[in-house]
C-alpha cells in the first residue's frame, strides 16, 4: 500500500515514522523547508519514552514529485485546507481515500448522512466550495486524532503519548478500505478502532475544542486555570451545553455528560491550547473548524448559542488584532 502524509509535522510525522518503521507499506512525506531537508539527508527521527528510532522516508516537495496514492493521510490545520487541496488532489488516483484527520468538523461531514442535511457543504471549513469540488466527500475517512507530539528540531519528532486514531466512514459502513487502513495503523503500533458513528467521536473531541480553545485565546489561560477558575469553567460549560443540543439536534450522542468532559480537561493540567499556541507564534488559528461551525450549526437546526456566539465574535476579533486570522 502507498501512504502519504500531507503535513509532515508533529502527528503527520509521527504516523510518518512508525508507519515507514513497519516496513510493509510505503510511505512518502510532503513537507518544505528545513523539515523537508533533514528528512532527505538523514530520515525521519521519532523520539519517545520508549524508543527512539529514524527511519528512511521519501521526503518530497510536491504532490506531483509523490504521484498517486492509495491512501492519503491529511494532517494539517483545518484552516490550511482550502489552500491545501489542490494540491492533495494530485495525489489521488481512482480509489485513493483521503484520511482526514484533522481537528474539528470536516468538509464531508454531511455526506453519507440519514438526515435532512444529507450532501449539505460546511461552509464555516469550506467557505466557496474548493474542497468538497477537488476532494469529493466519497474518497473521505474520519480520523480523530488522540495522540500528542511535536517537532523539536527538522526531521525529529518527540511523541508525548497517546496511540490512538480513532476511524470511521462517514456512512458507517466498514468497508474494505478501512479495514485495510486499521490493519495498517494496528501493524504499525497504533490503536485503530473502526467506529459505525464517527460523527459522535468528532463532537465530543470537539466538544472540549471549542470552548477551551477560544477561551485560552482570550484569556492567554492553561487548561487548569480554565477549568478551575469558576468564571471560565462556567463560560466554558455554557458553550458545551449550547453545542450539546446542536449536536443531538444532528443526530449525535454523547457518551459522556459535560462535567465529566471538563473534568478530563482539567486532568490534562498546565496545557497550553494549539489556538494559544498559534496565537503565541503569530500563526492562523483553528477557529472556524473549532467553534464558526459550531456557530453555523446552531442557526442551521434553530437553535440558540448566545455564548458560543459571543465568544466567537470576540476570537475573530483577538485574531484580526493579532493577524492570525
Amino acid at each position: 500500500m502507498r501512504f502519504c502524509i500531507f503535513g509532515a509535522g508533529a502527528i503527520g510525522g509521527l504516523m510518518a515514522a512508525k508507519l515507514a518503521a513497519q516496513g510493509d507499506v510505503t510511505v512518502t512525506v510532503i513537507a518544505r523547508g528545513p523539515h523537508l531537508a533533514a528528512m532527505q539527508a538523514r530520515g525521519l527521527r521519532l523520539v519517545s519514552a520508549e524508543s527512539d528510532i529514524t527511519v528512511p522516508v521519501r521526503a518530497v516537495a510536491t504532490a506531483e514529485e509523490a504521484g498517486p496514492q492509495d491512501y492519503v493521510l491529511v494532517t494539517l490545520k483545518a484552516n490550511a485546507m482550502p489552500a491545501a487541496a489542490p494540491q492533495i488532489a494530485a495525489l489521488l488516483g481512482p480509489d485513493t481515500a483521503v484520511v482526514s484527520a484533522v481537528n474539528g468538523i470536516p468538509w464531508w461531514y454531511f455526506h453519507g448522512m440519514d438526515s435532512e442535511h444529507a450532501g449539505r457543504r460546511v461552509d464555516s471549513v469550506d467557505p466557496d466550495g474548493t474542497v468538497t469540488a477537488l476532494l469529493p466527500p466519497a474518497r473521505a475517512i474520519g480520523c480523530i486524532v488522540y495522540p500528542a507530539a511535536e517537532v523539536r528540531e527538522p526531521g525529529v519528532i518527540t511523541h508525548t503519548y497517546g496511540d490512538r486514531f480513532t476511524l470511521g466512514e462517514p456512512s458507517g459502513e466498514r468497508t474494505v478500505r478501512v479495514n485495510a487502513l486499521s490493519e495498517a495503523l494496528i501493524a504499525a503500533g497504533f490503536k485503530a478502532p473502526i467506529r459505525p458513528k464517527i460523527r459522535d467521536e468528532i463532537w465530543v473531541k470537539l466538544w472540549g475544542n471549542l470552548a477551551f480553545n477560544p477561551l485560552s485565546a482570550l484569556t492567554s489561560a492553561t487548561l487548569d486555570i480554565i477549568t478551575g477558575d469558576p468564571g471560565t469553567r462556567a463560560i466554558a460549560r455554557a458553550m458545551m451545553l449550547e453545542a450539546q443540543e446542536i449536536a443531538q439536534k444532528l443526530g449525535v450522542r454523547f457518551s459522556i455528560d459535560v462535567d465529566k468532559r471538563i473534568a478530563g480537561a482539567a486532568e490534562v493540567g498546565v496545557h497550553k491550547t494549539s489556538m494559544l499556541q498559534d496565537l503565541e507564534r503569530g500563526r492562523p488559528m483553528e477557529i472556524e473548524a473549532l467553534l464558526g461551525v459550531v456557530v453555523e450549526f446552531a442557526a442551521l437546526t434553530s437553535t440558540p448559542a448566545p455564548t458560543c456566539q459571543t465568544v466567537l465574535a470576540l476570537v475573530r476579533s483577538r485574531a484580526r488584532m493579532a493577524g492570525c486570522l
